[in-house]
């Protein structure tokens, strides 16, 4: 029987997930392998009737360029009781399976750990490889490297964004819009710096204070009179969805929002209109202060994760796909595959990457204090400073509450 290579794609899409099947198919094919493809994530291999399919050159080729996922994707996350009394080692067993490769994010990563440790304890020792996905760009590869997935995010969010930032000037007036990003504000940042946006706000910005409701308001109302003074009556404001997982309980209770949670235990943020609730804050608040405002709410989020890749995705996955053969031909298992800007292909292990108190991989953060980032809040963002005290006074009474850096603490 042909050694086989099953591979599966967990928790959410992102441009680029087909790519990596189809390029892993291609190369393990190549080399002789039959490639197997699960469907439903994990929750296949904790049943006894898994779907899958033999990914054929044919199929591998015509998904490679596609947007979404050609294997159906899950969020299942197994319990110890799951390895326990549902694990399908037959599957593994019969289909002379050598390799798991998995495309996912930080769980799903960690879920491939459990499996091969698990299946390594029942005398069946396989490698597994994992391909790191999101579009949050938060997973802590080296620097300068981002998740696969994220440039084209951004690209489709800078498109809507722009054209966004095209109708508030041709009907002055102002859009508030979200990004994902559960726990970094990468893409929002991306996003609003490429649509020249004046004012982002994302949770690393609140380094050297709380996060909280007031100051989130404050910041959209601050970049709101700054264009006022300049005699701009027009705008877009871009906010990271992340900044609710920053805010307390108490916080969040006065945004009205009441939260489901999924299998992994974080907020399913997907469920409510952030921006609906951004732009009613702004529009409370601009009411309070007699500012007469027009505002827009617009998610970012759906709308770019399954939209077809880029060319930097493209080159990127395809990369990534021929770098899984490669670390496996090496005997690598335990792994992330990580490609740098130059073409080569290593490995990051995992237990390297987690957090050994908590167990699980931390996210990698917008740089605040980096160059990039600062040059754009110094030159692009709008705000109140003290140099604007004065001529704000025509709005409000106390100008330095919507100072910038004072509401930051920078």
């Amino acid at each position: 029987m042909k050694e086989a290579v099953a591979i599966l794609t967990g928790g959410g899409p992102a441009p680029g997930m087909n790519t990596v099947v189809g390029s892993v198919a291609k190369t393990f094919l190549k080399k002789g392998y039959r490639v197997i493809g699960l469907h439903e994530g994990y929750s296949g291999l904790f049943s006894k009737n898994p779907r899958h399919e033999d990914l054929t050159f044919t199929v591998a080729d015509d998904i490679f360029n596609r947007g979404g996922s050609y294997l159906v994707m899950s969020r299942f996350k197994p319990t110890d009781d799951n390895f326990k009394n549902d694990f399908n080692l037959d599957f593994f067993v019969k289909n002379n399976v050598k390799l798991l490769v998995t495309v996912g994010g930080d769980d799903t990563a960690s879920t491939a750990n459990r499996i091969a440790k698990f299946l390594t304890e029942k005398n069946y020792p396989i490698a597994n490889i994992h391909v790191p996905k999101t579009i949050d760009n938060d997973l802590p590869l080296p620097v300068g490297s981002p998740t696969f997935g994220y440039q084209s995010a951004k690209d489709q969010g800078s498109v809507i964004g722009q054209t966004l930032y095209t109708d508030a000037k041709t009907s002055e007036n102002w859009f508030v819009v979200a990004a994902m990003g559960r726990s970094a504000g990468h893409l929002a940042f991306g996003i609003g710096t490429a649509c020249h946006y004046p004012m982002i706000i994302v949770p690393e910005m609140f380094n050297k204070t709380t996060i909280t409701v007031d100051k989130i308001v404050k910041l959209m109302v601050s970049s709101v009179l700054k264009r006022k003074i300049m005699g701009i009556n027009y705008g877009a404001i871009i906010v990271s969805e992340g900044v609710f997982h920053d805010l307390s309980a108490e916080e969040i209770e006065k945004t009205g929002v009441q939260f489901t949670y999924d299998a992994h235990g974080h907020p399913e943020l997907g469920k409510i209109s952030k921006a609906q609730v951004f732009n009613t804050m702004l529009e409370n608040a601009l009411a309070e202060i007699k500012v007469k405002v027009r505002s827009r709410p617009v998610e970012i989020g759906y709308e770019v994760r399954c939209q077809t890749p880029i060319a930097y995705d493209l080159v990127y996955c395809s990369m990534l796909g021929m770098g899984v053969y490669k670390l496996f031909s090496e005997g690598k298992s335990g792994c992330m595959v990580y490609v740098d800007p130059a073409g080569e292909v290593s490995p990051l292990f995992l237990k390297d990457l987690q957090d050994p108190t908590i167990g699980k991989i931390p996210p990698r953060l917008v740089d605040i204090n980096s160059n990039k980032v600062q040059s754009v809040i110094h030159n692009l963002l709008h705000f109140i400073t003290p140099e604007d005290y004065e001529a704000a006074k025509q709005y409000v009474a106390n100008p330095e509450d919507y100072d910038f850096y004072k509401i930051l603490n920078w």
